[in-house]
């Protein structure tokens, strides 16, 4: 008897990951480290100088972190209600923040209570930042206004009342002192110069504005709302340079890394986008558990900390590249160690022992040769199969077809089972390499349960899911032969002119020819 050979099953190629030098740099960070606070993380800040410890605002607290820490070295916990947008000044000692009842305050690192108070806003202040200046203060709150206070006075030097809604995001220039921008939810975003008394430019975004972020330069500007990242062009009065839509939901937060190379947008759709801001193509990406409302990236690109609505913050450290060399420095066996001998030709007078090989037989081939046909297609019908190699399933359809025995496998069959396989055929058949096989199965299937048709109503549904999908992909050939007549016509008229123009040329050389010999 001969030996049972397994089912044969087709392989197909798959295009593998790309590996960029990106892929392998965002991917040289740690497992993350996950700290609980006490509420939505609604901004992230890290200090421009060493240490680079990292302030955190949540509910009614801002943490500083260090670098290493998972515990916070530093807490600043005087506020009545909810506190927004911590942001360190760049010389890293003050650190000032807004809050629910409208007030900001400003803290010394080295202190815990409020070195300044400064009251102003109505409404709750969202937007707090330090002018490049170090002296004076910009924010933005809910009564639709943005205002410039004196850090020394603590008094206010001028309010705008532009905006028309929420002022929820903004940044001020490191190139021009007197330069600072805010973003609102009535789709604009403005730049203001201290030096006037109305702002020097509104850009319309089109989306609520939940974040903005100037490029150190000065001259390119990033807007984040709705599901788009838009960049302009400052220094041609707002001209858009180019829109993004990468993200599924609300664009929550931006961010450079430290040379400016790269663009990192958190979103409500739980995704981190990195793009390249040469090309603006995503270059990675980073999938966390929940939507993301903050981010933040360190000086020097070792540390990203994502704070998430559920109130966990996600920190990254990136692996010390020490250790890595070490890794390449280790020595490691040639490659003749492992082929040595396999290219040994036996002489004449070895005696050559063949070890014998022992087949590992899946469990459809197992059921196959000991033809239980019935069986055989259940095993490839279960969800684990069908979902991440339906090749497998189509293979073993094919041989039982082969042995004449696939009609007698898909007959009785209960609803459940028949509701299984008429959601693989409806969902597969579509695929060039599988239809083949699958309108022979989907032929047997529709003449076995015919006369039990209108007895169940998931299976009836089934088939009218199967019809549906046999119907779209006519109409796409339909289409698609017309587009073929078309290009043939075109390739036609084409190679006409061609060959015309060829004649015409022969036609004149023979003329020249002619001429030529006469005047001879």
């Amino acid at each position: 008897m001969a030996a049972y050979k397994p089912v044969v099953v087709q392989a197909c190629p798959k295009l593998g990951e790309r590996i960029t030098q990106d892929t392998l740099y965002w991917r040289g960070y740690k497992t993350p480290v996950q700290i609980k606070e006490f509420g939505a993380v609604n901004k992230i800040d890290f200090s421009p100088v060493p240490p680079y410890n990292y302030a955190v605002t949540a509910s009614s607290r801002i943490h500083i972190y260090g670098r290493y820490s998972q515990e916070p070295i530093k807490t600043f916990s005087r506020f009545r209600d909810a506190a927004y947008c911590a942001t360190y000044r760049d010389d890293g000692r003050l650190l000032a923040a807004g809050s629910e009842d409208g007030g900001i305050r400003l803290f010394d690192i080295s202190g815990k209570a409020p070195l300044r108070q400064f009251e102003g806003h109505t409404k709750p202040v969202h937007v707090v930042g330090f002018l490049s200046d170090k002296y004076r203060i910009f924010s933005g709150g809910d009564d639709y206004s943005s205002n410039l206070w004196d850090i020394p006075s603590a008094t206010e030097i001028i309010s705008y009342s532009e905006h028309t809604d929420y002022v929820r995001c903004g940044c001020a220039s490191k190139v021009n002192a007197d330069v600072f921008i805010t973003g609102s939810y009535d789709h604009t975003v403005k730049l203001f110069d201290a030096r006037t008394k109305s702002s020097v430019m509104t850009i319309e975004h089109g989306h609520p504005v939940e974040s903005v972020l100037l490029f150190p330069s000065g001259g390119l500007l990033v807007s984040a709302g709705g599901r788009y990242v838009k960049v302009w062009d400052v220094l041609k009065g707002g001209q858009l340079l180019v829109s993004l839509k990468n993200h599924h939901k609300t664009v929550t937060c931006l961010c450079l890394n430290s040379s400016g190379q790269r663009l990192l947008s958190g979103s409500l759709d739980r995704h981190v986008k990195i793009y390249s801001t040469t090309s603006y193509k995503v270059v990675h990406s980073f999938n966390y558990a929940t939507s993301i409302l903050s981010l933040a990236l360190s000086p020097e690109d070792e540390t990203i900390v994502v704070g998430m609505t559920n109130g966990v913050l996600n920190v990254k450290h990136r692996k010390p590249e020490e250790k890595n060399e070490k890794s390449q420095k280790k020595r490691q066996p040639a490659y003749r160690t492992y082929v040595k001998g396999r290219t040994y030709m036996p002489k004449q007078e070895d005696f050559c022992v063949s070890k014998p090989v022992k087949r590992v037989l899946r469990k459809y081939d197992k059921l196959l040769r000991s033809f239980q046909s019935s069986k055989a297609l259940d095993a490839v019908l279960e969800p684990p199969i069908m979902l991440h190699t339906p090749e497998v399933t189509v293979a073993v359809m094919q041989e039982l077809h082969r042995r004449g025995t696939l009609r007698s496998a898909l007959a009785g069959r209960d609803e459940k089972q028949v509701n299984l396989l008429l959601t693989f055929v409806a969902r597969r058949v579509i695929e060039p390499r599988f239809t083949p096989v699958l309108v022979t199965v989907a032929d047997m299937i529709t003449d076995i349960y015919q006369p039990v048709v209108g007895q169940s109503a998931i299976v009836d549904k089934q088939f009218l899911k199967l019809q549906e999908a046999i119907g779209k992909e006519i109409d796409y050939q339909e289409e698609l032969l017309e587009v073929l007549g078309m290009m043939d016509t075109l390739f036609a008229t084409f190679t006409k002119k061609r060959d015309t123009c060829l004649e015409e040329n022969k036609s004149n050389g023979l003329t020249e020819v002619i001429e030529t010999n006469r005047n001879y």
